[in-house]
């Protein structure tokens, strides 16, 4: 600390700042250093500065705090808690199969008991395009994804969904065709040797102005269809097939309905060979009574 007292009867002149003061300098200019601070133009240089003796930023501990990584490390994925009671009773292994789901039309409301039987689905995603709604502050602009999804083994599902992110629209499409999967009846043309390879009568649907009709075709002849049905065929595990379509299928959204439409269907109706007496089979809900009221309620 320096206290300096100065001759206010003499004019005042700038002097140059030496790196050591002398202690007097005029009769009644008094220098008082402490001891405790030294010159600051004989420290050693502190590099970027900083607060007290800390010198540069962290003091001793180098610059900044260094990469601390991400908080938590890795995400892993959680364990799927069911919520529903179709979902506990296919984690507590009471139902084995998607089939089992169906023969009694239960409603699937949570897409990890897809995930759960069927792990080899596999989604496409056939197009995304903006749509816009006019509203009082201009138009609002979002994104429309159209997935499919299947496993080339009798299970396909469509997925359609709007979003103001592509991402966001991609993964929700994802999640309604998971909710979506039904099976697909598969049949033969003229041979009955081998697995089934085609479908197993004609079957026609319509969604807006675009008509689909899939005819069964012999083993070999492969996907006669556009681009878009033949892989929404190929996912449904159908191998041979002819095509015919009507009305304005450059619209690929309304294609795919009604070709999904139209693979469907043949699970719609009982042929001949399907008409046996079957016994009636309580509904697992009903089976396992016990196992829900036993189990947590969420």
């Amino acid at each position: 600390c320096v206290w300096i007292v100065r001759d206010e009867s003499q004019p005042r002149r700038r002097q140059p700042l030496n790196d050591t003061l002398p202690s007097v300098t005029s009769p009644r200019t008094v220098h008082f250093q402490s001891p405790y601070i030294s010159n600051m133009a004989d420290a050693a240089p502190r590099g970027r500065g900083g607060f007290g003796s800390r010198g540069d930023r962290g003091g001793d501990r180098g610059r900044g705090r260094g990469r601390r990584g991400r908080r938590g490390g890795k995400q892993e994925e959680k364990e799927w808690q069911p919520v529903t009671k179709l979902g506990r009773l296919v984690k507590a292994g009471k139902i084995t199969s998607m089939e089992q789901i169906y023969l009694h039309s239960l409603p699937i409301k949570e897409y990890q008991i897809v995930d759960f039987f069927l792990p080899k689905l596999k989604d496409e995603v056939m197009k995304i395009k903006p749509v816009q709604k006019q509203t009082r502050a201009g138009q609002r602009t979002r994104f429309k994804a159209v997935v499919i999804i299947g496993d080339s083994e009798g299970h396909i599902g469509l997925g359609i969904k709007t979003s103001k992110e592509v991402a966001t629209a991609i993964r929700a499409a994802i999640t309604i065709a998971k909710l979506a999967v039904l099976p697909v009846r598969r049949g033969y043309w003229g041979s009955n040797l081998g697995e089934p390879h085609s479908l197993p009568v004609k079957q026609s649907a319509k969604c807006g102005s675009v008509s689909v009709r899939l005819i069964p075709a012999p083993r070999g002849t492969g996907l006669v269809a556009s681009p878009a049905v033949k892989r929404l065929l190929q996912l449904a595990g159908v191998q041979d097939a002819y095509t015919s379509s009507s009305g304005s299928t450059k619209t690929l959204e309304n294609t795919l309905k009604a070709t999904f439409l139209a693979v469907v269907n043949t699970y719609g109706f009982l042929t001949p060979n399907l008409w046996k007496e079957t016994k009636l089979i309580r509904s697992p809900l009903e089976e396992f009574g016990d196992v829900l009221r036993q189990g947590k309620k969420y």
